[in-house]
């Protein structure tokens, strides 16, 4: 297939690779020069994936919009959350009619409280069958060194969702498909909070059981705001969900864990927004998780101690101490 990336960070240029790697003509687009020159003319993307060598030679680059997004039959999404509105408007008469859009973005909309689905739906007047979510256990690293990994694509119509999961199936990259878009988005969202509160207590020299803690009963938060949402509880427990929150929870290569980590060393929100090496999507999404609690009157410790941290700054232990009410409650 003829297949457009749109943004050649490090997770799109890794899934670039994924999907030229499963036999398609991959097109990447960015507004950085030097990313465009580096992928077109040497295969490498120093600025934002230096750690491989080669790209494949069916991927190339440009920056220009039209050229991009031409007689694609699948064009990804892979913006930062917060800037995707703005960034997918100039697409929005260029796309090709019957082309299937898929995000690879997780967050929640500052300004608006919407999930991507809802984000890329609107900027492109997309209908439902034609837009697709990728989510899973998937550091951008790890798939570009391709090591075993899998994802979950999800669309209300199954038959695109398979199309979509077929076109990045590799030998070492395994999809599997759901119609549940709202719980594949909420899981891909909410678990960068979590995230960011495991990586502060590690960073602050608590060990396993503290992370245990906040990690299962993040899960449970989660879970308790996308079934009220409409999601299914499933999702929740499968790759999307719990082996998601597993990978972002456990590895310094996520970016809200470092992010947490060098918060509970110390850090500054500022500080340790210098010191990121790209965008923690947790950092955004936090208030408006709270928001979204408060919108379906669910019940959100941990993303509301994590917003005092942000917004506060609370240490680490007082974060902690607010995710027990005085009363003992239920498991």
């Amino acid at each position: 297939m003829k297949i457009t990336v749109l943004g050649a960070g490090a997770w799109g240029t890794a899934f670039g690779q994924l999907l030229a790697d499963a036999g398609n003509d991959v097109m990447m687009w960015a507004r950085e020069p030097e990313i465009v020159q580096g992928i077109r003319d040497h295969r490498h993307n120093a600025v934002r994936l230096p750690s491989v060598e080669r790209l494949p030679e069916n991927m190339s680059a440009t920056g220009d919009q039209a050229e991009a997004v031409r007689g694609a039959q699948i064009v990804v999404v892979a913006i930062a959350a917060q800037f995707a509105r703005i960034a997918l408007e100039s697409f929005k008469d260029l796309i090709p009619e019957n082309a299937i859009v898929v995000s690879l973005m997780k967050g929640i909309e500052r300004n608006t409280g919407k999930r991507m689905d809802e984000v890329v739906r609107e900027a492109l007047a997309l209908p439902a069958e034609r837009f697709a979510a990728i989510s899973g256990p998937n550091l951008s690293k790890e798939i570009a060194d391709r090591q075993p990994s899998a994802t979950v694509v999800a669309c209300e119509d199954i038959d695109v969702a398979h199309t979509v999961a077929t076109s990045c199936t590799t030998g070492y990259f395994k999809t599997f498909v759901t119609t549940d878009v709202i719980g594949l988005e909420m899981c891909g969202s909410l678990k960068n909070v979590v995230a960011l509160a495991v990586g502060m207590a590690r960073g602050a020299g608590y060990g396993e059981n503290t992370a245990a803690m906040i990690e299962t009963r993040g899960l449970a938060e989660l879970t308790a705001l996308g079934e009220a949402a409409g999601a299914s509880p499933r999702t929740f427990a499968g790759l999307a969900g719990v082996g998601d929150l597993i990978a972002t929870c456990g590895s310094p290569l996520s970016r809200n864990y470092t992010f947490g980590s060098n918060l509970g060393k110390g850090m500054s929100v500022a500080e340790a927004t210098a010191a990121s090496s790209g965008v923690a999507e947790g950092v955004p999404t936090t208030d408006a998780v709270v928001a979204l609690g408060r919108k379906l009157g669910v019940p959100t410790p941990l993303a509301y101690a994590m917003s005092r941290v942000l917004d506060e700054g609370i240490p680490c232990s007082q974060m902690l101490g607010e995710l027990f009410s005085a009363d003992i409650g239920e498991e």
